[in-house]
């Protein structure tokens, strides 16, 4: 098979209108750029997105959430993302908020085929509502189902051919569990090389995980919150 895509335009002619996609990263560190702004280009509509975050108003996912290209998103931490807000509030946009840890569980459990969990993060609040409860050793805990996704967008350093990836330090955050949790899971690396050029030992996501890979271009790797100290 061979994975590479020539570009993020034929990865997101593969998205269906209505499909669920995980996207990695967090905050805006090692996000999926490129596949982003090809999805937002290309108009696909009616998506379900599963990220700890939404982005920002004009970068990341946030400009599908600008275009109402996302019908309901899955999240941790939405915080900075003010157009993400108002459609909340509005009633336009479905959202279903998980705890951070809760949520990479989720995923994890997804990608290595277990049925559920159960985790005291929640309990006795609203995150608790209509699941499952049970006490164990005296510790009240609540049941979390599996996370599940059509495609995983992933965004790794370098990447071979075969669809092996390493990620640069903090920018591996979501992105490998990702990749497991998905049927398919494209891949865009800054660095595409040939099979054997990536030493085994450093593998974070085996190929098995990745079914398409390309290389991405033009990174601007922002910042999300710039502070700098007054002089």
């Amino acid at each position: 098979m061979n994975k590479v895509l020539q570009s993020a335009q034929e990865a997101v002619a593969l998205i269906p209108d209505g499909a669920t996609i995980m996207m990695g990263g967090f905050g805006l560190c090692g996000i999926p750029e490129n596949l982003i702004k090809a999805l937002h280009e290309r108009g696909t509509k009616n998506l379900t997105v599963i990220s700890n975050n939404a982005g920002i108003d004009d970068f990341g996912i946030g400009i599908l959430l600008r275009s109402r290209q996302v019908k309901k998103m899955i999240a941790s931490y939405v915080g900075e993302n003010k157009e993400f807000e108002r459609q909340f509030i509005a009633g336009e946009l479905e959202v279903d908020l998980v705890p951070q840890g809760t949520l990479a569980e989720r995923i994890r459990a997804g990608g290595a085929g277990i049925g559920g969990f159960f985790t005291p993060t929640g309990f006795g609040t609203k995150v608790a509502e209509d699941k499952e409860t049970r006490v164990i050793d005296g510790r009240s805990y609540v049941f979390e189902q599996p996370l599940h996704a059509h495609f995983a967008f992933v965004k790794a350093w370098r990447g071979d051919r075969k669809g092996n990836l390493v990620y640069h330090r903090t920018a591996r955050n979501f992105n490998p569990m990702m990749a497991t949790a998905a049927k398919v899971t494209i891949a865009e690396v800054e660095e595409l090389v040939e099979p054997g050029e990536i030493d085994a030992d450093a593998v974070v996501t085996p190929g098995i995980f990745v079914q398409y890979i390309l290389q991405g271009t033009g990174y601007e790797k922002r910042i999300e919150k710039r502070t700098v100290r007054s002089a």
